[in-house]
């Protein structure tokens, strides 16, 4: 029993100096060359920020197994042996929401502001903002957990009573399991519907906070989470079938790169202007809107003449060159099988445990739980990748979003290009969404992470808050995930059709033209058919002539585009 717990702590300490590590190298080799011996202070916040937030999905495969500790105990009080998980839980979820309303915002403001400016007025800029945000978060906050800040537990109210111990047990049967002859409601399973009752108590200031800030990132989740966990395979797979197929001679590759050179001197040009009107102080939401624009231009610009270069191979490694590229393509097509696979098994376990009432089958639950007796570890990593992986898909959809909607503001991760402020956007944006991937997870696995301390914090007590339990009561959150993959999924498929009738050179236009005189032609059948025959030939008649001068009418639409 001791020896498992200290092997659990020295594993905890050993895996927060490897994510530790990690985080240095992503941050040292994603960083912008502007950005190397400069702004210290984002990057320390960029690694704390990351490491919180895969510690912090880390502690729920940590939690089930510190369970199984305690529950190898042999002798009353073991438990106090093991790790001070809710402690713990509460600690690293109040550290996240701190990073996520307050120090982020001010490391953005502070590394975005005007760098003509000193260094104290753009410390004294950023604190004014963050103290604003923490003057009206904290009023929020305290009003709402003064009045609502209450948990409501559905209980049964049982009674029972005294009696000298008897010397047989033949009183009591399944029938009347209480003492006395007088009727009592003692027993839970036969209590009557009237032996409901509720019982309130207020929920503790940081509980409430972790709950409020679940319910910012499960919105978030369910629309970045839902489109990310099926573009996340997709893209890979749809990158594969547009690669390029063959090196492109060198003429096009001059016609292509003068192309982009024009629409480069353009994008400069409109950056220019929109300086000029910063500088002139026009800072209004039309020229937030450009400067986004802009932003989605250059950056869909950078990945053409990324995708130039790789048409057309240059140098004396060429051939290397080219190899390389081709395996990159069928990395990414094996990786994005895979993550299809993991996909379609996460909706899959949605519907089947947590949409349908009773559960159809614990699915994934059974599966980690089999994967555990096979070796001790092999199933509590298998759940800490299925709970990573919905961070990658967060991501993921923030960036496809982010490039499809204006108001949404892109932050793209590009190896040895990525500012501070992309960086800091998506350390907050994984932070604020690992509290809610943390609570889904504790959801979805209810099954196998059953009495931990994550389901006592986000199983009873947010499930039961008063104000928005109702969300959880009725899965919104997990029903807009569906939707949301499923709407993307669509999407994916409509645009695979597209690009398959191109392959075969068969425009859209002319099918749906086809369709669409098909079903005219099975309208006159019908009409044929269910007619009269002295009625028929009059009423067929009309009915062909409309037929065809609808088609003619298509062909002629079809070829006008």
């Amino acid at each position: 029993m001791g020896d498992f717990n200290l092997a659990l702590v020295i594993v905890a300490i050993v895996v927060c100096v490897l994510v530790f590590i990690f985080n240095v190298y992503l941050l040292v080799n994603y960083q912008h060359p502007d950005d190397k011996n400069e702004a210290y202070f984002p990057k320390f916040v960029v690694i704390f920020g990351l490491s919180v937030a895969a510690i912090s999905i880390l502690m729920l495969p940590a939690d089930v197994a510190n369970r199984q500790a305690c529950s190898r105990a042999i002798y009353i009080g073991a438990c106090n042996l093991t790790l001070p998980m809710k402690s713990l839980w509460l600690v690293i979820y109040i550290v996240d929401a701190v990073l996520v309303f307050f120090v982020i915002p001010f490391a953005m403001f502070f590394y975005e502001g005007d760098q003509d400016k000193s260094t104290g007025k753009r410390i004294k800029s950023a604190l004014m903002w963050v103290v604003t945000t923490a003057i009206v978060c904290g009023l929020v906050l305290g009003i709402l957990y003064g009045v609502i800040g209450k948990v409501d537990f559905t209980v049964r109210h049982l009674s029972s009573p005294t009696k000298a111990f008897p010397s047989t047990w033949s009183d009591f049967s399944s029938n009347q399991p209480c003492i006395g002859s007088t009727f009592h409601q003692c027993s839970a399973y036969s209590a009557s519907a009237t032996s409901e009752k509720t019982w309130t108590q207020h929920t503790t200031f940081p509980e409430y906070v972790v709950a409020l800030a679940t319910i910012v990132g499960s919105v978030l989740f369910s629309i970045f989470g839902g489109v990310g966990i099926a573009c996340l395979p997709l893209g890979l797979i749809f990158s594969f079938f547009r690669r390029p197929k063959a090196v492109i001679t060198r003429s096009q590759y001059i016609k292509e790169a003068t192309e982009f050179a024009k629409k480069a001197r353009e994008l400069k040009k409109a950056a220019d202007a929109l300086h000029q009107e910063e500088k002139s102080g026009s800072k209004g939401r039309k020229w937030r809107k450009n400067v986004k624009a802009v932003e989605k231009e250059l950056l869909l610009l950078e990945e053409d003449v990324k995708a130039l270069e790789e048409m057309y191979p240059q140098g004396e490694k060429a051939e290397a060159s080219w190899a390389l590229t081709v395996i990159g393509y069928l990395v990414k097509l094996v990786l994005g099988v895979l993550g299809l696979i993991v996909s379609v098994a996460w909706v899959a376990h949605i519907i089947i445990y947590l949409l349908i009432d009773p559960p159809l089958s614990p699915f994934l639950n059974e599966i980690f739980i089999k994967l555990d007796d096979v070796w001790g570890l092999l199933g509590t990593a298998a759940f800490a990748f299925f709970c990573f992986y919905l961070l990658l898909a967060v991501i993921a959809g923030a960036m496809m979003l982010g490039l499809r909607l204006v108001f949404i503001t892109i932050h793209p991760m590009k190896w040895g290009a990525t500012l501070m402020n992309s960086f800091l956007f998506n350390v907050g944006l994984i932070l604020l969404c690992s509290i809610s991937v943390i609570q889904f997870c504790a959801t979805a696995f209810g099954y196998y992470a059953q009495a931990t301390a994550a389901q006592e914090i986000f199983g009873h007590t947010l499930q039961s808050l008063r104000g928005i339990k109702y969300l959880y009561k009725y899965n919104v959150f997990q029903i807009a995930f569906v939707v949301m993959a499923g709407l993307t999924f669509v999407y994916y498929a409509a645009f695979f059709l597209l690009n398959l009738m191109d392959s075969f050179g068969l425009d859209p236009l002319l099918i749906i033209a086809v369709y669409q005189f098909s079903e005219y032609a099975l309208h006159v059948w019908e009409t044929f058919a269910g007619m009269e025959k002295e009625k028929t030939q009059c009423q067929v008649s009309a009915f062909y002539l409309s037929s065809i001068q609808t088609g003619k009418e298509l062909w002629i639409s079809y070829e006008a585009h």
